[in-house]
């Protein structure tokens, strides 16, 4: 019998669910590691998978990761994840959203929801009809709430920023290439925040329309999805999708900081240690990443304001120096460092 515990990727998660509704054409699984902390929380993500092996997989590293995220932003919340299998067609409706939503109810309240790749915060909207447990919801001038994206993007500029200063000794980013993987919604930000700072940009993604628009937005260059992770430049950005950072990749890798948005950079653990023998220096994805899962999370508590939430996520860059001072003291590469901290927060290190 194949049963997601023999899995590589499984992880004492503590309760995986596999919710099926054929009349609106929902398939979802809905894996919760860890409410050590608090409410799992972590964003639905819709996407097409080949496989569906390969939908549990990005459920069990998503939601992990999810754990460590939330411990390392000093958040009292668990970490979870939800991935809605979307058809070749992308199709989505209100009644999948409502029945989506009616999923998460049923956990009452073991895990809250809001926006990842493929939902955004109309579709929140349709999910708020069936459920309490969601965030990431319509916000109103200062307010927080909203599309976390922003925040997200704010967190990962400010991570590159001190990543700069530890490894190459400057204040700003004037004058710097960065090497930006990805032009979606978290990239976008990035580039903008880089831009005004003097930054120059090479931007590859899948869709080259969309990387065109986002280098002619910030005069960067355009490159091909084949060549960003090979360029010569100061920083490397993945702010796309997972897994590529791996032997092959990092033996091509021209620069000397590795600092993104995307989730699970790291192909296998083994990963990390290739870049700190290279000397490249890493920043963790779930603790660069964590400005919008903090927005989400001050949102659903209702425990503080937009002021509140910018102090959260510049206490990112705290987290990256605590990180990559133990790894100095110690000789770990910055990803062990992480997880062993994030283990510790959680309960088991």
């Amino acid at each position: 019998m194949t049963t997601p515990w023999g899995l590589p990727d499984f992880d004492a998660h503590e309760e995986i669910h596999f919710v099926t509704d054929e009349k609106c054409g929902l398939k979802v699984i809905i894996a919760v590691h860890s409410t050590h902390l608090g409410p799992a929380a972590g964003g639905a993500r819709f996407w097409h998978y080949a496989e569906d092996d390969e939908a549990l997989i990005d459920a069990l590293r998503l939601s992990r990761g999810m754990s460590y995220k939330n411990a390392m932003a000093g958040l009292p919340l668990g970490g979870g994840k939800s991935v809605i299998v979307a058809d070749e067609n992308r199709t989505k409706t209100p009644d999948m959203l409502h029945a989506f939503g009616k999923a998460v109810g049923g956990l009452s309240g073991r895990y809250v929801t809001a926006e990842d790749v493929g939902m955004n915060v109309a579709d929140m909207v349709e999910v708020a009809r069936s459920t309490n447990f969601v965030a990431g919801l319509p916000n109103s001038g200062g307010d927080v709430g909203g599309d976390p994206g922003p925040h997200t993007s704010l967190g990962v500029f400010l991570g590159i920023k001190a990543a700069v200063k530890h490894a190459l000794g400057k204040d700003n980013l004037n004058g710097l290439h960065i090497a930006l993987q990805g032009a979606g919604s978290v990239a976008t930000g990035v580039a903008l925040h880089a831009c005004a700072e003097g930054a120059r940009l090479s931007i590859a993604d899948l869709d080259q329309a969309k990387a065109e628009k986002l280098a002619d937005a910030t005069g960067g260059e355009p490159v091909s999805p084949d060549q960003i992770l090979s360029l010569e430049a100061d920083v490397l950005s993945p702010c796309a999708l997972g897994a590529v950072l791996n032997q092959e990749t990092i033996a091509g890798l021209k620069v000397p900081v590795v600092a993104g948005g995307a989730n699970n950079q790291l192909a296998t653990p083994q990963d990390g240690e290739r870049l700190h023998a290279r000397g490249i220096l890493y920043a963790p994805d779930y603790v660069i990443n964590a400005g919008g899962i903090i927005n989400v999370c001050t949102e659903f508590l209702g425990d503080g304001d937009a002021t509140l939430v910018r102090h959260r996520i510049e206490g990112i860059t705290v987290r990256l120096e605590q990180i990559w001072a133990e790894s100095q003291e110690s000789g770990r590469d910055p990803a062990a460092v992480a997880d062993a901290m994030a283990q510790r927060l959680i309960g088991r290190a």
